[in-house]
């Protein structure tokens, strides 16, 4: 998410409706960054493509993300490994740069829309061994531009003692999400792509050569469906959105906090914590972006930016009092195995969607990989396969995943107050066996001196010599 309210100008309709008929090559159904995308590099290849948003272009998570484009995915490569194998999820990573480097490339003809380079996943406990691991799977095996940062350095940048070993991308970096979707869209409409606004799609026939899409006022006939949508697709993707756990994650935005900012965060990019609890960074010179806490149903913003506020003051003491100047909140769609889902569900009916928690690169790259397998036969959409669609469990998997996250967000705090406990009780022991050293160093100097004071004793031949 931006650091932009949730109310803007650029959250009104500007495109009509559809209402007429209407024959094109592909059917996107969804204006989010994966569907624009997806849309604009089809139409480049020379497709007719149509784009149909039930709302509005931006309205959801694709216009209310924080900006920051990091490579991977929202999994631990570890674990990318232990599902696809080595070289596999090589494939896979490499795929993902792809996405970074064109979300960079399209967002610097953006005006204003590159903010800051630069991101730290910062750990908090103290886990130097996992750290060396990491970065030698991510620098060596996977060819990701990366470097640690031992606890000095952190605490130097974050002067707080909540945070211990952090990993560096510096070639990650954060643009303004509202702006990149709504240049996104103007691209795709410049490569022929129609975007359709206020035009939900009601059912959908996905048989035969040409499948029929029908909205309110008109229907649209065309050889590929492209479900692009999140989690409120409604009856024509139940499929889909049966798969994806909806969550709300709530964002706030400080007032200025002037120089005092700088007495407690000097680091310009993005921070995130291991346990993906916080995230934030610097916004107008001297605001914080922060988002904390998720549900798996709607809440007010306004409440969890109390809870926000109460984050910002346990982590960063020295910053005092912070006023919230807004809040807002985003939906995404969640699966189960915290991977996108990407492919084609039967011929000519494909999937783009999944991408919450995956990072802006995602979303570029899944737009690209079904574009070219649509349009030119590219087939390394398969490398998805494995992560097929999962029933995400309906109300009761939202009553665990909330579950999951209130027990996530207990542990993570537990670990981390653990960490900080060893951590001092570890300096006291240090304090006491300098204090002892001291001692020792004393004692024995306060002896040499001593005996460096004594009178040398006679010897007992000194009378038998002037006999």
């Amino acid at each position: 998410m931006d650091g932009s309210p949730q109310n803007s100008s650029t959250d009104v309709s500007i495109r009509e409706r559809l209402t007429f008929d209407l024959d094109v090559d592909i059917c996107v159904v969804g204006g989010g960054l994966a569907g624009l995308t997806m849309a604009r590099e089809a139409a480049l290849m020379g497709a007719s493509v149509a784009l149909l948003e039930g709302r509005n272009i931006g309205w959801n998570a694709s216009g209310h993300n924080l900006g920051t484009v990091m490579p991977g995915y929202g999994v631990a490569v570890s674990d990318l490994i232990e599902r696809v194998g080595f070289d596999d999820a090589r494939a896979l990573w490499s795929l993902a740069q792809e996405g970074a480097d064109y979300v960079r490339a399209t967002a610097s003809g953006t005006p204003g829309a590159v903010m800051s380079e630069g991101a730290l996943e910062v750990s908090k406990v103290d886990a130097g061994d996992e750290l060396i691991s990491r970065l030698q799977t991510l620098g060596e095996d996977f060819g990701t531009e990366v470097e640690g940062w031992q606890i000095d350095r952190v605490r130097e940048t974050l002067k707080t003692d909540r945070y211990f070993h952090a990993i560096h991308f510096p070639k990650a970096f954060q643009i303004d999400g509202r702006r990149y979707v709504h240049r996104l869209a103007e691209l795709a409409e410049d490569a022929g792509v129609r975007i359709f606004e206020d035009t939900p799609v009601v059912s959908i026939d996905p048989a035969g050569i040409r499948k029929r899409v029908a909205t309110p006022s008109a229907k649209l006939r065309c050889s590929h469906i492209v479900f692009a949508g999140n989690a409120h697709l409604g009856a024509p993707g139940r499929r889909l959105t049966a798969t994806l756990l909806p969550t709300w994650r709530y964002v706030a935005l400080t007032e200025p906090l002037g120089e005092r900012l700088a007495g407690a965060i000097t680091f310009r990019g993005a921070v995130a914590d291991t346990h993906d609890i916080d995230h934030f960074r610097i916004v107008d010179g001297d605001r914080l972006l922060w988002s904390s806490h998720e549900t798996t149903w709607q809440g007010d913003p306004r409440r969890y930016a109390k809870r926000i506020q109460s984050r910002i003051a346990s982590i960063f003491p020295k910053l005092g009092p912070v006023k919230i100047a807004d809040a807002w909140s985003g939906m995404f769609g969640q699966t189960v195995h915290g991977m996108p889902q990407i492919g084609e569900l039967q011929p000519g009916l494909w999937v783009l969607s999944g991408f919450g928690r995956q990072g802006l690169n995602t979303t570029a790259m899944g737009g690209q990989l079904v574009a070219r397998a649509i349009q030119q036969g590219d087939d390394r959409w398969r490398l998805f396969s494995p992560f097929e669609l999962v029933w995400a469990g309906g109300a009761a998997g939202r009553m665990a995943g909330q579950v999951f996250g209130v027990w996530s967000r207990g542990h993570s705090a537990a670990a981390g107050a653990l960490s900080r406990f060893r951590e001092r009780a570890r300096g006291r022991e240090q304090a006491r066996e300098r204090a002892r050293a001291a001692r020792m160093a004393e004692a024995q100097a306060r002896a040499v001196g001593r005996r460096s004071a004594m009178p040398p004793r006679e010897g007992s031949g000194g009378s038998a010599g002037g006999a």
